[in-house]
């Protein structure tokens, strides 16, 4: 959730009759059981700031207190909120100033959560590093204190963290970057907030096998438009072809090799040529970009394919193509479309530099009415009706050449199988990233398309 449907949440517990100071007993006795499974018995700093997160510190102070762990807290201020108050009147061990404060084995970081959007001052923040910098062990409550909850972005240069434990709900920055990258591993506490939200996490699928009745067409015949540069369009084929589409065409320029004999070239030479293939009703999806070129014969591609109506995905040089007239060209189309940019591509299509990644792929998915997934080591996914989803992690060996024309090649496969655009995104990338990890370090795109079928078994 968002800082403000978290706010939200948690006034809806209030109005059924559960006080702050209850939600806040919840999340820092959750979160301190939490440390003490992880950590057990470590000499402990717990550094309060002054709202409901410093609260929730000297109830994890004091439930660690209890169980005999020798914890301190350091007082950045004197609570300021009715909740924090109590919390602090019913902690029974030593307190001190923050300046005086020494490291420990043990750092816990409960100066700021969700809801800070400045910078915090620079006499508080130094001592976050002196006393993070000597501690073994550097435990966040909610957030990383410097991080603003709904974007990702860190106000402050935050120190990394071993772990955070996100309150009540887990917030966008969790998964985005740049904060993402310094809270460690993060978990979870529930306090009963069940309130809806329209962002979630790319969950993994749920596919099944053909069964005795399906046959080549009914898995999904994808079609791959290629161009001038004839290897990225291949390896969309060879990605579509194993991760479930039951019949693979690529439709070339003269001279075009095939990747393999069980994937099917036809020559296409112009726009007008594409369309008269594109009449074939047994086409279940098409993927347009990867390889396209940017020269009048992309431009004749991309608009043949744009006046179909076959589900598309498009990528890579049929973006960079469409441009700023990218939402007018794709808006009216009665298939669903699917756009993987990223950052670069994306700023050209929304004719506006990347503020906000989430917000803004709304956006964009909004105006195009397409299903908008913006590559990155921040993946997002937007639905032209607002859904939107964040994977709960990426691999960064993906950061080489060819692997996005894969990730193009798997997304229509699953969109030849007769799921949703925004459905066929959110399977697309998990079965991506699974076979990242799964194919290791270092690895190919042909590597990464070979360990396919194996992030498939898993789903099943």
């Amino acid at each position: 959730m968002t800082a403000a449907e978290m706010q939200s949440a948690e006034h809806v517990l209030m109005d059924k009759g559960i006080s702050v100071q209850e939600l806040m007993r919840r999340a820092g006795q959750g979160a301190a059981q939490m440390i003490w499974r992880i950590a057990v018995d470590l000499p402990t700093l717990v550094l309060c700031g002054p709202g409901n997160n410093g609260g929730d510190g000297y109830v994890i102070a004091q439930w660690l207190l209890e169980k005999g762990v020798d914890v301190q807290v350091a007082m950045a201020a004197e609570p300021k909120t009715e909740a924090a108050q109590h919390a602090k009147s019913l902690w029974r061990g030593e307190t001190q100033k923050l300046s005086d404060a020494q490291p420990r084995t043990q750092f816990v970081d409960c100066l700021f959560g969700t809801g800070l959007t400045r910078p915090i001052a620079e006499q508080w923040f130094q001592h976050i590093l002196r006393l993070s910098t000597g501690a073994k062990r550097r435990v966040a409550i909610d957030l990383p204190s410097g991080v603003e909850s709904d974007g990702g972005i860190c106000v402050n240069e935050i120190p990394a963290f071993d772990t955070t434990i996100a309150l009540g709900a887990y917030k966008p920055s969790h998964f985005l970057e740049p904060a993402r990258s310094k809270m460690g591993n993060v978990v979870g506490i529930d306090i009963g907030v069940r309130a809806s939200s329209n962002l979630d996490v790319v969950a993994k699928p749920r596919l099944s096998a053909p069964d005795a009745q399906d046959h080549k067409y009914s898995r999904g015949l994808v079609a791959v438009v290629a161009g001038a540069m004839p290897g990225a369009a291949q390896l969309t084929a060879m990605a579509a072809q194993k991760s479930g589409a039951g019949y693979i065409k690529i439709f070339a320029p003269p001279g075009f090799a095939t990747p393999h004999p069980s994937i099917v070239v036809e020559t296409v030479r112009d726009g007008n040529g594409l369309r008269e293939k594109l009449a074939d009703k047994r086409i279940s999806a098409l993927a347009v970009g990867p390889g396209l070129g940017r020269d009048e014969r992309a431009s004749d591609m991309l608009h043949a394919a744009l006046a179909s109506r076959v589900p598309l995905v498009l990528d890579a040089d049929a973006l960079t193509v469409a441009g700023s007239r990218f939402s007018d060209l794709v808006a009216t189309r009665s298939a669903d479309t699917i756009a993987t940019p990223h950052a670069g591509e994306f700023t050209g299509l929304l004719l506006d530099a990347l503020q906000n990644r989430i917000e803004d792929s709304r956006n964009l998915a909004r105006r195009s009415k397409a299903t908008i997934l913006l590559k990155g080591a921040d993946t997002v996914i937007a639905g032209c009706d607002g859904k939107t989803s964040i994977p709960a992690s990426t691999c960064s060996w993906l950061s080489t050449a060819g692997t996005g024309d894969v990730l193009t090649g798997i997304i229509a496969s699953r969109l030849a199988n007769a799921v949703s655009g925004y459905r066929a995104a959110c399977e697309g990338q998990w079965l991506h990233s699974r076979a990242a990890i799964l194919a290791g370090p270092v690895f190919s795109p042909e590597m990464l398309i070979d360990q396919l079928p194996a992030a498939l078994q898993e789903c099943l």
